[in-house]
């Protein structure tokens, strides 16, 4: 693969305005070419090996098969790029480490951040550098996750036998009717077992999830979009099939500006 002076990139995200917010920041931080972009693992896999960019900035969560899976298949080809993952806050970060990945972004990305990643890349690329054995931040990382964050599991009924969800699958938590509804991308669950929205709150608070009124828990990493309504309140769309809307009491707003880092 032949290296220029700009950065070759290709950037991989099932979520458009998440392409454009990423392009937006790469093209303000400068050096970089952005050879193309796909939405899909499939799409990756065909222009990695038709573009030939040096580095992929990938989405992990996307829908059928993972950013992991782009990665496993670059990785045959007889020149591979450097893989830099970016995910919201949950445990794919920590598995990024253990997949050949160069750095990690965590959503939404900063400037600073993209800036010190990209330090990061040229010094492989082009000074050669070794592939540091930490990447940065991760211990605050992984103590804002958490002891064993891999090991929370949400129990939910299914088929007559109880189903394991781990918590980055699922999408929202709501009380209906004395019982509670988990929601993935695709499917509904009853939650098996005894216990409130109280407790669950209290065990996926570090996981990134978020009580946005008395009867439902979100999960940041799954909200969509977001916008103001009527008596200060906001109204989020989630990222499941439905576009679930979920409405954040006036009394929590500024709680979930502060969770997202909001000015």
């Amino acid at each position: 693969m032949k290296h220029t002076s700009s950065l070759r990139c290709l950037l991989v995200d099932d979520e458009l305005p998440a392409l454009d917010e990423l392009s937006y920041l790469l093209s303000e931080v400068g050096d970089v070419d952005i050879a193309g972009t796909a939405q899909s693992a499939t799409q990756a896999l065909e222009k990695i090996e038709s573009l030939r960019p040096e580095v992929v900035f990938q989405d992990i969560h996307m829908p059928g098969a993972s950013g992991f899976h782009v990665l496993e298949q670059a990785m045959l080809l007889s020149d591979p790029p450097l893989f830099v993952f970016a995910t919201a806050y949950d445990q794919y970060a920590i598995r990024a480490f253990e997949e050949n990945a160069v750095d990690y972004l965590l959503k939404p990305v900063s400037r600073e951040r993209l800036s010190k990643c990209l330090d990061r890349l040229r010094c492989q690329l082009r000074q050669h550098c070794a592939a540091p054995t930490a990447q940065p931040g991760l211990e605050a990382l992984l103590r804002g996750m958490g002891l064993n964050p891999g090991l929370v599991r949400i129990s939910v009924e299914h088929g007559g036998r109880v189903l394991l969800l781990g918590h980055a699958e699922v999408v929202l938590i709501r009380t209906e009717e004395r019982r509670m509804v988990v929601f993935t991308r695709d499917a509904q669950y009853v939650h098996h077992g005894p216990g409130t929205l109280d407790r669950l709150e209290e065990k996926l608070a570090p996981l990134s999830f978020f009580r946005a009124n008395r009867a439902e828990l979100v999960n940041l990493a799954q909200i969509r979009d977001f916008a103001p309504w009527f008596n200060g309140k906001y109204l989020l769309r989630m990222r499941d099939q439905a576009a679930t809307e979920i409405t954040v009491s006036k009394a929590r707003v500024r709680a979930f500006r502060d969770q997202l880092d909001l000015a």
